[in-house]
């Protein structure tokens, strides 16, 4: 069973992970809009991992016999200057979840919750990859700048993005 704080932050994290699942699928809309179908296709999957992110969380403290409790999800932001800012939208929140997961972690081992220290190892990890990801990106669109074909061409790339269940298949092939 785990101590009611560290029950607590774990519900408090499972919103923050759909918040970011809803913000990157508000971030897709607008893309969609502008007509960035490649950026709107990567932040769509980027999305649908924060979900499962969410859900991870939500399995573990279901099968600690926490109790899972939904709070409200505050509405994201819709409208950015440009589709650069998009991606420094998603580096920022990428480094806010980062800190998020540190001090969960920070608190478990305190509370000498060990299953969840172990759970959040893995969230650790992924938050690393989740951050060079969208530094690498918003370091593209800033080398591209406004530049209309270097943009079209940037679209292109991250719209070849597959999700991770996409390249497990494959890699079991």
């Amino acid at each position: 069973m785990l101590k009611p704080l560290v029950q607590d932050k774990i519900n408090q994290q499972i919103n923050n992970e759909f918040y970011s699942s809803y913000s990157y699928l508000a971030m897709a809309a607008y893309c969609e809009h502008q007509q960035f179908q490649g950026c709107a296709r990567w932040l769509r999957l980027q999305s649908q991992e924060e979900y499962a992110h969410a859900m991870r969380l939500y399995d573990f403290l279901s099968n600690r016999g926490g109790r899972v409790l939904l709070q409200i999800i505050r509405q994201p932001t819709t409208e950015f200057e440009s589709l650069s800012a998009v991606f420094d939208a998603v580096l920022a929140q990428e480094q806010e979840v980062t800190a998020q997961i540190d001090s969960l972690y920070e608190l478990a081992m305190e509370q000498k919750s060990f299953a969840a220290l172990v759970e959040l190892e893995w969230f650790i990890q992924e938050q690393v990859e989740e951050e060079k990801s969208a530094r690498e990106i918003v370091h593209k669109f800033h080398l591209v700048g406004h530049d209309p074909a270097s943009l079209l061409e940037l679209d292109r790339q991250l719209g070849e993005r597959t999700s991770s269940s996409d390249a497990s298949s494959t890699s079991d092939r």
